[in-house]
């Protein structure tokens, strides 16, 4: 529908003075002709650098230019600009606002005028008046606001994307995916982005406007919103609240009663709209993925190309030293003693923009991590960093370059401890930032960007020269002469016997007795390991230069009553000599797989708009045995009522569980319906499914 903006008269005197009735600002056309189609239903939103219409209504006669002047005025806070009305015939300043009235749109009582503003405008709503002056006097009408966002489709804005396949998916896309697990099983997760749902752009919009820069100085803060590089910081430091009204509040351990656990969360738009409502008050509760998620739709509401990224192995090194420790007891379970740790995987978000401050060269990708870990000048933010400074470890260039690089290529030094004194050492420079994935553009597949960040690593290169020493320590000739070796035999789901292979392999000319430690533990993505829940300890004997294989299977019984679905575990081995106490480790951490939900749409997964459609949702059990008080549940924000309906039954071995409801779509876009399945007998939801529904008008 066109925005008709109703004049209110401000200023002005005299009889026979042109009288503005109102202005439409042609909120379809101009949303067409600027790709902001679906973001406001409410008010005319548009892009910087790129001219739109405004059709001007008046009462008794037309617009009289050779005695009558029209002025634009834009106000932002306290910051305003004339734009007097010109024939296309005058040149204007391309840095400067400008209006344009073409005579072929000059009707009897009306007039189209083209505005447009720099193309480094702020990122804001502003509001417009028109004025109507003669040598003697002034009419003023304040004629509404409109809402200006970056360009990505303009060459000379620095968020500018060359291929339109990009920004398609960059900009566009309100559906994404974060993955997440292992690098030895990598799940994908579906996220609902959803800048197109109703009040989110508003959301979107009033972030900036309670950001402690604008709160302080909303002047400085509005002149500064030009620069992407400036609004990435802002928004980065506003999604989460630390230290500010920001919109998410993280937890990572203990019950969620109070919010909703992460792993619940599905989509952006429900969490901007709780904060929204709430007066600013943060949601409960966030983790990297949701924040990562929630930054990227702002982000491509405010117009910069985004999109979210997975780091594997990610590094949290926190005292700078790009070397991480981790403690291992002499019966290889590892123990919570480092400060700095290692995430299973760690999601952030890279921003498209040119980036002036550095030069040319560091222009494209940026990194923008908005879970809050470290301050960056004083702000729980994190970026932007381009991603080719971390490539070349150019650590000193701005924002964060050195504390990212530890993410993606610190060492690990393991220590293996007894009776507080190390008795084992080990370097690993391999597994750090060992997988980078994205969602590839146009398909569920991923991008492997491991190389954008780590290109070819030098030996010591940045490191402390320690870590140097103990690296040429342990791959000297003449070093260990016992090496040892753990894998998982292949890629598991809940109810499966895991299978875990030792390699040890005697290098000296001796034969050896050993005693062989290999333990389990459960443990989150982003902390240490709880207590074993699987141990298993043996003497072995080795041949001079042989190479020994072992093979441990741990059945389902020893840990359904700790694992569910999607958990991690900590495997490690410690291998010693009894004669010589030497001892090695290896280590291995891996997820294991939920079972299958099926989700199905009748008729497709395409379905119209606020007309009922049918969704079939089944789990068969395939464990060994029989599952009490078994539960499937289905939600879906924008598709379903909040409350799922609840129904505990008994589950046979093979049996299916089946549920059938009815879904009807409130809005277009992309929306996910998420089913979930537990039972009485695991500690958590064994198994968590996603299926993606297209939603259109019509």
């Amino acid at each position: 529908m066109d925005c008709m903006q109703q004049t209110t008269h401000v200023t002005g005197t005299g009889t026979d003075h042109c009288r503005l009735k109102f202005v439409n600002f042609e909120s379809h056309e101009n949303h067409v002709s600027h790709e902001t189609r679906g973001l406001s239903e409410n008010i005319l939103v548009v892009r910087r650098g790129k001219p739109f219409k405004l059709t001007l209504m008046f009462r008794s006669r037309l617009w009289n230019p050779h005695t009558e002047s029209l002025v634009l005025e834009v106000l932002l806070g306290g910051l305003s600009e004339r734009i007097p009305v010109q024939f296309p015939e005058k040149w204007s300043d391309p840095q400067r606002w400008s209006a344009h009235v073409y005579p072929c749109n000059m009707r009897p009582q009306s007039v189209s005028i083209y505005a447009c503003s720099p193309v480094l405008s702020s990122v804001a709503v502003y509001d417009l008046l028109v004025h109507i002056e003669t040598g003697l006097d002034r009419r003023s009408y304040a004629v509404g606001s409109f809402v200006l966002l970056c360009n990505p489709w303009m060459k000379e804005d620095p968020v500018y994307m060359p291929l339109d396949v990009q920004i398609q998916e960059y900009i566009k896309s309100d559906y994404g995916l974060v993955y997440m697990g292992t690098h030895l099983n990598i799940c994908k997760r579906p996220w609902s982005f959803g800048q197109y749902e109703p009040g989110v752009l508003e959301a979107c919009l009033k972030l900036l406007q309670v950001s402690p820069q604008h709160l302080n100085d909303n002047q400085k803060d509005y002149i500064l919103r030009a620069d992407p590089i400036y609004l990435s910081r802002v928004v980065c430091a506003m999604v989460n609240s630390n230290d500010d009204l920001g919109i998410l509040e993280g937890k990572w351990q203990g019950n969620y009663k109070d919010g909703v656990k992460p792993t619940e969360w599905s989509g952006s738009a429900d969490i901007l709209h709780r904060w929204d409502s709430s007066d600013c008050s943060p949601v409960r509760y966030g983790q990297c993925w949701v924040f990562a998620s929630v930054l990227c739709t702002v982000m491509r509401v405010l117009g910069i190309p985004s999109r979210v990224v997975t780091v594997f192995n990610a590094a949290h090194d926190g005292d700078g030293s790009l070397r991480i420790e981790e403690v291992y007891s002499s019966r290889g379970e590892k123990l919570g003693l480092s400060k700095d740790s290692i995430w299973n995987f760690h999601v952030w978000v890279e921003c498209w923009m040119r980036r002036p401050d550095l030069g040319q060269e560091f222009d494209g990708w940026q990194i923008v991590d908005p879970t809050p870990q470290e301050k960056s000048g004083g702000v729980y933010c994190c970026g932007p960093c381009p991603v080719v400074a971390v490539q070349k470890r150019c650590l000193g260039a701005p924002f964060d370059t050195s504390f990212i690089y530890a993410s993606v290529d610190a060492d690990i030094v393991r220590l293996i401890v007894r009776d507080g004194l190390v008795v084992g050492r080990t370097v690993d420079n391999e597994s750090v930032g060992q997988l980078i994935y994205t969602k590839s553009i146009g398909s569920d597949r991923p991008e492997n960007l491991t190389q954008m960040y780590k290109g070819i690593k030098s030996t010591e290169a940045f490191v402390g020269e320690q870590t140097a020493q103990t690296r040429r320590m342990s791959t000297r000739p003449g070093g260990p002469s016992l090496k040892v070796s753990l894998a998982i035999d292949r890629v598991l789901l809940v109810g499966e016997r895991i299978s875990v292979c030792v390699t040890i392999t005697n290098h000296s000319s001796s034969p050896r007795i050993l005693m062989k430690h290999l333990n389990a533990q459960l443990k989150e993505y982003n902390s240490n390991p709880e207590k074993s829940f699987w141990k298993t300890h043996k003497k072995v004997h080795i041949q001079p230069y042989e190479v020994l294989t072992l093979h441990h299977v741990i059945p389902p019984s020893e840990y359904e009553s700790v694992l569910a679905g999607d958990d991690i575990v900590n495997m490690a081995v410690v291998i010693k000599d009894i004669r010589t106490k030497e001892r090695v480790l290896d280590t291995q951490e891996f997820n294991i797989s939920s079972p299958q939900i099926t989700i199905e749409i009748e008729g497709g997964d395409s379905i119209q708009m606020k007309k009922e459609h049918t969704a079939q949702v089944s789990f068969t059990n395939r464990f060994t045995k029989a599952l009490n008080r078994a539960v499937l549940t289905v939600e879906g924000s924008g598709l379903l009522p909040d409350k799922p309906d609840v129904r505990m039954v008994l589950l046979q071995p093979g049996d299916k569980i089946e549920k059938k409801v009815s879904i009807v779509a409130t809005s277009p876009g992309t929306k996910l319906l998420m089913a979930t399945f537990s039972y009485s007998g695991s500690p958590r939801i064994v198994s968590r499914s996603f299926h993606k529904v297209f939603v259109t008008t019509a």
